[in-house]
């Protein structure tokens, strides 16, 4: 007789998710796997309806033995605190990280699973499918899954099968969180990354696979995905301050385009028309670039596309060009050192 599946521990970090909490959480507790489940979801100081849907999620799950919902506080609001609570109130093996607008495909968790066991790997990740509802979201979900919009980010366009840096969300073992003490809460964001870059340090390995994919959510303005980005673009320096040698081509690209943008718009407008040529030439780009990412789209999301696109660019440069080096010297400040696992005699 075949051994149940390990037991699973799902942790949300969730601050002002009423839109899609019950949706996220139905996509788990209808998940297609035989072991038995748990959803913790930390809740931050959310100014909507999130208290009352999670409190919703518990009372309705209460009776049910493989897949009860519990919630911890996390006053902070800040994800890599609410991870942390998260981890320490839930008690299974596997540790599955989900995000209030992430919605998993119906086998992921199983798969995640199969893919600890064949692997040997501490963490294992997928694509991050992003799908919009609107003609704006569908605008962005398309900039996000485009190569234009993230480059060659294989969690956002997909790729092959191997060892990563690091993964979108995770599914964890248990022991691996807890060698290394959890997530680096100075992290506010980019918290992924630098426990995977401490997993990697200590000899784990940290395994991508398009079979993973989880439903994403994009953000339903041009106000709150500008933040998101430069949010994104200011903690990616961080990182780039962290650990020297983690940048690339891809990450210079933005903030290089913004600086090119704002010096041909100067030249423009002082000096001679010539300038305008950079700005113009990048509107083009960005425009020509749309038309395949927006292919079978209506043509109200379609002609948001090049929005979104120069949205995400222009934030994520401006967030990484206008980084404090005094942010990265208090995270560095911070920083853990890898935990190895103790040698067997």
């Amino acid at each position: 007789m075949p051994a149940a599946p390990p037991a699973v521990s799902v942790i949300m970090p969730v601050l002002n998710e009423e839109r899609h909490l019950r949706d996220a959480v139905r996509h788990i507790l209808q998940q297609d796997y035989a072991g038995e489940m748990e959803v913790v979801i930390a809740l931050g100081p959310s100014t909507d309806r999130t208290d009352e849907i999670a409190a919703e999620l518990v009372r309705e799950t209460a009776s049910n033995p493989w897949g009860r919902v519990h919630t911890v506080p996390n006053p902070t609001g800040r994800t890599p605190a609410a991870l942390n609570a998260a981890i320490k109130a839930s008690r299974h093996p596997i540790v599955v990280r989900v995000d209030g607008h992430g919605m998993l495909s119906p086998n992921y968790i199983a798969t995640a699973v199969r893919l600890l066991e064949e692997t040997g790997a501490q963490n294992v990740g997928g694509v991050m499918h992003a799908e919009g509802e609107n003609d704006w979201e569908h605008a962005v979900a398309a900039a996000m899954t485009s190569k234009i919009g993230v480059g060659n980010a294989a969690f956002h366009t997909g790729g092959d099968a191997g060892p990563a840096e690091t993964v979108y969300l995770g599914v964890f073992r248990r022991e691996a969180l807890e060698q290394q003490g959890g997530y680096n809460e100075e992290f506010i964001r980019a918290q992924d990354w630098e426990l995977n870059f401490r997993i990697r340090e200590a000899g784990g390995l940290i395994w991508f696979s398009p079979e993973l994919r989880v439903q994403y959510r994009p953000r339903p303005s041009v106000k709150a995905l500008a933040k998101q980005y430069k949010d994104y673009g200011r903690w990616r320096h961080v990182v780039a301050r962290y650990h020297s040698g983690s940048i690339n081509l891809r990450y210079l690209a933005p903030p290089t385009a913004v600086c090119a943008i704002a010096a041909g718009l100067v030249v423009g407008v002082t000096l001679t028309p010539l300038g305008f040529v950079i700005p113009g030439g990048y509107l083009a780009a960005i425009t020509a670039g749309s038309l395949p990412a927006g292919r079978g789209l209506p043509w109200k999301a379609r002609v948001r596309i090049p929005v979104a696109l120069a949205t995400m660019h222009m934030s994520w440069g401006f967030g990484f060009l206008t980084s404090p080096r005094s942010l990265a010297k208090k995270v560095i400040e911070s920083r853990r050192p890898a935990v190895t696992a103790p040698t067997q005699a």
